[in-house]
């Protein structure tokens, strides 16, 4: 299907729009992710799809193009099959520090792969990158230390993908990228994938998304969007392994009693906040420390089914 075509069934309004079929939304995606269609008919589909919205089979449709893209080009992450944790990190954060940084360190410590894929996509926020720099990490490093998660750019897992982000500077509005990039995985074999939503509508939209394409997945309201639990309370978790659903936490209801100690929202005093974290010269919030060992368990449970499956088919 071409995107001329695509437009016709998409863009006719709230009301009238059509729904695209996986396979027709992954053919589609897939000439925008490799550059083949317009800059007025891309314009066009971003504006369409915001107004009527993605349906979980054209998000799926769009994640399964996102990833044949990603093998032709050679660009998905190779994880020797070690089920890493994937945290997408492109919010930011404006209002509270920015806490992913030190969820992935904090993985990492524990013997956990980890992938923190990400772009800025708002001005005026401090993105997670910054505060990795500050802790002297930087994207694109082939081989992290020991204890250490790796870092990718958008651009090095997908070009096509962070042309699409970048979008949102022109046009004002965000699109379907950036829904796909906080479900999708950049690994070339199964990995845990933390999803973080804003909104309650965006919760159910996602969770049906990890059902159907079978995920192994968390979910949760993140910080201003981050993959990271809010720092001041518990938030619902939601486990899928692999798109079964589970609850895994409950949020936390009624007012704060006690705020922990948190840095200010800036990259220099988030960094040496962490640091001090790790050093065990300050407390990690416990809401994050929640996170991590449903992480953690979460995982194992992924790799022991992945374990289960093998044998099943190996004796077959």
């Amino acid at each position: 299907m071409s995107l001329a075509a695509a437009l016709r069934e998409i863009g006719r309004g709230r009301e009238g729009a059509r729904a695209l079929s996986q396979a027709q939304a992954c053919e589609v995606f897939e000439q925008i992710l490799e550059g083949q269609v317009s800059g007025v008919q891309l314009g066009a589909f971003c504006a369409a799809m915001r107004i009527k919205g993605e349906t979980p089979a054209e998000m799926l449709g769009f994640l399964q193009a996102t990833a044949q893209v990603q093998r032709r080009q050679g660009l998905a992450w190779d994880d020797a099959g070690q089920m890493p944790v994937v945290l997408p990190s492109y919010n930011g954060s404006r209002r509270l520090p920015c806490l992913t940084p030190l969820l992935a360190l904090l993985l990492a410590e524990r013997g956990v792969p980890v992938l923190v894929h990400g772009m800025p996509t708002e001005d005026g926020r401090v993105h997670a990158f910054e505060v990795f720099a500050r802790l002297g990490l930087q994207p694109g490093e082939p081989s992290p230390r020991a204890g250490q998660p790796r870092l990718a750019v958008t651009a090095s897992l997908s070009p096509g993908l962070a042309d699409l982000l970048a979008l949102r500077r022109q046009i004002g509005l965000r699109n379907s990228g950036h829904s796909l990039v906080k479900l999708m995985n950049p690994c070339a074999g199964p990995a845990l994938v933390v999803g973080s939503y804003t909104h309650p509508e965006y919760a159910l939209s996602m969770r049906a998304v990890f059902e159907q394409g079978q995920a192994h997945a968390l979910l949760l309201r993140g910080t201003e969007g981050e993959p990271v639990a809010d720092p001041r309370r518990a938030v619902a978790i939601d486990g899928f392994a692999p798109g079964v659903y589970q609850r895994l936490q409950d949020s936390e209801q009624g007012s704060v009693q006690v705020l922990p100690e948190l840095p200010a929202a800036d990259a220099a005093a988030t960094a040496e906040w962490t640091e001090a974290v790790l050093q065990g010269r300050r407390a990690a919030p416990a809401s994050v420390l929640s996170q991590l060992e449903h992480l953690l368990a979460w995982r194992k449970r992924c790799l022991a089914g992945q374990d289960r499956s093998s044998q099943t088919v190996h004796k077959e």
